[in-house]
């Protein structure tokens, strides 16, 4: 999923904005062109919804990136996806069950949903004043700075993991189970504890749709969200 979140890109990695017309598709690769399908419910919730959300179809290759991330340009959120040279768009659509797989996109899409509206409402990264910030002992001071961005970033993934069990929960009620459990397959990979994706703690506060019932998806993640940074010291 996510691993990039930027406040300002390089106009080149901005030459395609994507319009959901056929002149545009004549352009995408098959890779491309399924991603936009099981992504484009959320697409069309953020216009109906009024957020400033835009798509962006990146033409150079990328080896290594994440096949979909954010970014935040001019007021502006930009639904990035990194497909061309990049092996892993291919193998993220091949680690999941052909039957989960639009709801899945859907899922990752809206996690991406989730940082637009943390950094719409100016949230993103925030210190977070109401809860420990102690660092661990003996802590290098050298690396106190790049350690207190990890955790920072790591609870933006958590926040983002839960909007978009919301969604699964609203949209796709009958497959929540099935994509929590395959959420958590995909953030146990290759885990390494504490790191920014490590983001298990809020998802086993998850584990039943129930806990995300109440209000709009974005106010029951805000709810888990903090329960978990107060239960994990965060």
């Amino acid at each position: 999923m996510t691993r990039l979140h930027a406040r300002s890109w390089p106009a080149a990695l901005l030459a395609v904005v994507l319009l959901w017309a056929p002149a545009a598709l004549a352009e995408l690769t098959a890779t491309e062109t399924r991603w936009l399908q099981g992504i484009w419910p959320v697409v069309r919730f953020a216009q109906k919804s009024g957020l400033p959300l835009d798509v962006v179809v990146q033409p150079q290759d990328a080896a290594g990136a994440a096949p979909l991330a954010l970014g935040f340009v001019d007021g502006r959120c930009k639904l990035v996806l990194t497909m061309r040279g990049n092996p892993e768009a291919e193998a993220t659509l091949a680690r999941i069950a052909p039957d989960l797989l639009d709801a899945a996109l859907e899922l990752m899409a809206a996690h991406e949903l989730g940082h637009c509206h943390r950094y719409l409402d100016g949230t993103w990264l925030a210190p977070r004043a109401a809860f420990a910030a102690d660092d661990p002992p003996g802590l290098d001071p050298a690396l106190r700075a790049a350690y207190r961005a990890m955790r920072a970033v790591r609870r933006e993934e958590g926040y983002a993991d839960l909007v978009g069990l919301g969604w699964t929960r609203e949209r796709h009620p009958e497959l929540y189970l099935r994509l929590h459990a395959w959420l958590v397959e995909e953030r146990a990979h290759d885990l390494v504890a504490g790191s920014q994706h490590d983001t298990l703690a809020w998802l086993r506060l998850a584990g039943d749709a129930d806990a995300l019932a109440g209000g709009s998806m974005f106010a029951a993640a805000a709810r888990v969200w903090a329960a978990g940074l107060t239960g994990n010291g965060e």
